[in-house]
């Protein structure tokens, strides 16, 4: 397995103190690697897995030939230019059904949405667009062209052709058109599994009486909603004391039970050692100073399962109620860990730039990163060169109906009201100075990001 330093070492300009968002991105990309195994689900309990193999369609969709609308059916060579069409109707057919007997020339047949054609008739005039006669319609002068308004047979897929590729994460359409398709299962990688704890003495959980010094943990819970709106198992590992026992403890209990593992806090350089050295004790592990704002502080690498499952059995660690090992062909060998900073915006912020992307591919899934939106600065934006800021932002349409976004509220790293307030983050490039209102700016937009 290639060590953290050697893909490091792959990068351009790597410097540990001063790293790139687009080498953080390139590093965890070679870092991870999509999990194995594998299980059948109902489709009912698919939705945001990915497949693990191609989908083939075993039948064509549509399986023939029908009318796009309720209308009258007849033999568009009978059309001619300039001139009108007086048709007589000869029956009707209906979805579900084919319709028996034989429309000659002159004649049409009523046909409803998703009829079949039948044999020898192309094309369909809306009934909206015709003028009843008795048993006659008419149908007005240029209005159609040969063909219009019929579905063919295998327009949205043919029998054989793969109709979903593996790594494709099924949403909502997905899951109708592998119902389309007959398929009441659907073959998936199995779920991955994210361990996450928060770190230190002056973390409070929910329900302790506060005390001076102390803060309420609030990143479990916005590290629970972003893991929940990915589909991964979220495995909660609590707040774990700035204590080398228990820190040891908690990153054996991770390790043990899951693919991933998330920490907040005891990154940041001045940080109480013991979660730095503790990650290092336990893996191959890089801590870097990234050159973005905020979300300075990161550690990333892996902890290495087999020998905590060894030392796990020799009794170094104990088997925490609750905590089980998936020591299965389907498992990485090593936990990839990702070491976040404290501050409450800045754990979102990292997640959303760094973590969700590598958890996907970790999930398998091929789908691309959410469109950055255009839009127009409300106002000036002070900015220095040298770093990747995220600016919590409100998108709307401006007077001209153009997108503009601005600043919402306070950007202090720790101030979550004004991250609830956004529904975006404007993203101002490591190049990039200061931007005049007016001046077009990328922008992620929470929906789909998280």
């Amino acid at each position: 397995m290639t060590r953290l330093d050697e893909i490091a070492a792959g990068l351009q300009g790597y410097d540990p103190q001063a790293m790139t968002t687009a080498q953080v991105a390139q590093f965890l990309e070679q870092l991870v690697r999509p999990v194995r195994g594998r299980e059948t689900l109902p489709l009912h309990e698919a939705l945001g897995r990915v497949l693990a193999a191609d989908v083939v369609s075993p039948i064509s969709v549509p399986p023939h030939d029908n009318s796009a609308m309720d209308g009258y059916a007849f033999d568009g060579a009978a059309l001619q230019a300039g001139q009108g069409l007086r048709l007589r109707v000869v029956g009707t057919a209906f979805a579900g059904a084919a319709w028996s007997g034989v429309v000659q020339a002159g004649e049409c047949l009523r046909i409803m949405t998703g009829a079949m054609m039948p044999d020898g008739l192309d094309t369909v005039v809306p009934q909206e667009f015709t003028q009843a006669d008795g048993a006659h319609i008419h149908i007005p002068p240029d209005l159609l062209r040969p063909g219009d308004n019929r579905r063919f047979a295998g327009e949205d897929l043919m029998q054989g052709a793969v109709a979903l590729a593996a790594g494709t994460r099924l949403g909502p359409a997905a899951l109708g058109l592998l119902a389309s398709l007959g398929l009441a299962r659907v073959q998936a990688l199995r779920r991955l599994r994210v361990a996450y704890f928060s770190t230190g003495d002056e973390i409070l959980s929910l329900g302790e009486a506060p005390r001076e010094g102390a803060v309420y943990d609030s990143n479990r819970f916005t590290l629970l909603g972003l893991l929940a709106r990915l589909g991964v198992q979220a495995i909660d590992l609590g707040v774990v004391r700035d204590e080398p026992a228990a820190l040891r403890q908690a990153f054996a209990d991770a390790a043990r039970q899951a693919d991933a593992v998330i920490t907040s806090g005891g990154v940041s350089v001045g940080e109480a050692d013991h979660t730095r050295h503790l990650m290092r004790e336990l893996g191959d592990v890089a801590f870097w100073r990234i050159a973005m704002r905020p979300g300075r502080p990161m550690a990333v690498g892996r902890i290495a399962r087999q020998e905590i499952l060894a030392k796990s059995a020799s009794g170094a660690y104990a088997e925490s109620a609750g905590s089980s090992s998936f020591n299965s062909e389907s498992a990485p060998q090593d936990a990839v860990l990702f070491g976040l900073p404290g501050n409450p915006v800045a754990v979102m912020v990292t997640f959303l730039a760094f973590v969700r992307p590598a958890l996907l591919r970790m999930m398998g899934s091929t789908e691309p990163a959410p469109p950055l939106l255009r839009a127009r600065s409300a106002g000036a934006i002070r900015k220095k060169p040298g770093r990747t800021e995220y600016q919590r932002g409100l998108v709307a349409r401006g007077a001209d109906g153009q997108l503009e976004v601005r600043a919402a509220g306070n950007q202090g790293s720790g101030v979550l009201s004004s991250m609830v307030q956004a529904n975006g983050l404007i993203v101002l490039p490591h190049a990039g100075g200061d931007v005049a209102a007016g001046d077009l700016v990328d922008v992620m937009v929470f929906e789909g990001a998280m």
